[in-house]
C-alpha cells in the first residue's frame, strides 16, 4: 500500500510541476539595445510544452531558431546561434516571466550583457 501511494505521490507532484511552468506560448516583441545606443525590435516566437521551450527569435536578419529551450517556473532560457562574417556567434538567453512581461538578458556574441524586456503582442 505505501508504495501505491509514494507512486500516486510521485506522479501527482509531476504533473503539478509541468502545471506551475510559465506560460509563454505566442508572439512577444522587445526594443533590444545594440551598439551606439540604438535600439532594434526584435520578434519571439516561443511554444512552451511542459519543460520546453522551442521557437524563433526575429529581427533584421530574419528568422532564427532557437537551441536548448527549458521553463523551469517562472524562468526560461535558449541559445540563439547566428552567422556573421562567416564566424558562428552563440548567444545565450535568460528570462523571468511576470504576467505578460519577460525581463530578459543576453549573453555572448559581442559585448557585453544586455538586458531588455520582452512583450506579449496582442
Amino acid at each position: 500500500m505505501t508504495r501505491k501511494l509514494f507512486l500516486f505521490l510521485t506522479m501527482i507532484a509531476l504533473l503539478a510541476s509541468g502545471a506551475l511552468a510559465a506560460d509563454v506560448t505566442g508572439k512577444w516583441t522587445a526594443q533590444v539595445p545594440g551598439r551606439e545606443g540604438q535600439t532594434r525590435e526584435v520578434t519571439f516566437n516561443f511554444k512552451g510544452d511542459g519543460d520546453k521551450l522551442t521557437g524563433t527569435m526575429s529581427g533584421r536578419q530574419g528568422d532564427t531558431p532557437i537551441s536548448e529551450g527549458k521553463i523551469s517556473g517562472d524562468t526560461i532560457s535558449f541559445v540563439v546561434v547566428r552567422e556573421m562574417g562567416g564566424n558562428q556567434i552563440k548567444q545565450s538567453f535568460t528570462g523571468t516571466v511576470a504576467g505578460e512581461e519577460i525581463k530578459m538578458k543576453r549573453e555572448g556574441g559581442q559585448g557585453q550583457p544586455i538586458e531588455f524586456v520582452a512583450k506579449r503582442a496582442k
